[in-house]
């Protein structure tokens, strides 16, 4: 199994703090929020390589970050690798799925691929949840988060009692649950070509959970609630309240 970190969103809400720095290497209680991210898969055994995509602005920083990793994350039979999808500015940007597809151009992929964002912090592990995906197929990582006023800012799902998804919205005017997708998921190897065909056919490319929108309606996908606190990491006060966490 693959894991590929998203690593190339410039944070403008954050600046000034990422004017300098990229967000998923911002410190979080004394470690960098992308190794409190893959703190969550510490035992994975599945993953084999971590695959990271960032900016052309950041990427040195997260070559130097891959360089050092092994010792971070002792005893994980991880390889890393760093891509750089070319871009220098928010403008330009890819977006989130125009980077999985970049990589996956770039290193293509013959293996199962998570897909985590490298600002989600989670408070226990993901181990579950790669557990679950794997007898399942493809599937998204799901947190309630109790509201329906909040519920707006991300998407909203619905599953069945099986745990399949019924429906998914990406920033919902009228929700009908408090349930989100977060930027979690796992896409089996047979599936992968459909996010060539996703970017190909000229979907928005930006927001990961619009490719599991668009898969919905054609193949079975799956929700798996995750144990634990998330944390979005996107403003400064969402920023503090992991510092506090942590």
């Amino acid at each position: 199994m693959k894991l590929l970190v998203l690593a190339a969103g410039y944070a403008t809400r954050l600046r000034p703090l990422t004017d300098q720095i990229a967000k998923p290497l911002l410190p979080i209680a004394g470690r960098s929020m992308i190794d409190r991210v893959l703190d969550a898969l510490h035992g994975c055994t599945d993953i084999d390589e971590v695959l990271v995509v960032t900016n052309s602005r950041y990427a040195d920083d997260f070559v130097r970050w891959a360089a050092q990793a092994p010792q971070l994350h002792r005893g994980q039979p991880w390889r890393f690798q760093v891509f750089d999808d070319g871009t220098s500015s928010n403008e330009d940007r890819r977006g989130a799925i125009g980077d999985i597809d970049f990589v996956l151009q770039q290193h293509p992929v013959d293996d199962d691929l998570l897909i985590i964002a490298g600002d989600n912090l989670f408070t226990a592990p993901l181990l579950d949840f790669v557990a679950a995906a794997k007898v399942q197929g493809t599937t998204v990582g799901v947190y309630d988060v109790g509201s329906l006023d909040l519920i707006r800012q991300y998407n909203n799902i619905t599953v069945s009692s099986d745990g399949r998804i019924l429906h998914f919205e990406e920033k919902p005017t009228q929700p009908k649950s408090t349930l989100t997708a977060v930027a979690l998921y796992f896409y089996p190897r047979a599936l992968l070509p459909q996010i060539r065909r996703y970017v190909h056919e000229g979907n928005n490319p930006d927001q990961p959970g619009r490719l599991v929108q668009w898969l919905v309606p054609q193949t079975p996908c799956y929700a798996h609630r995750i144990a634990g606190r998330w944390l979005d990491i996107g403003s400064p006060d969402s920023y503090a309240d992991a510092q506090r966490l942590f």
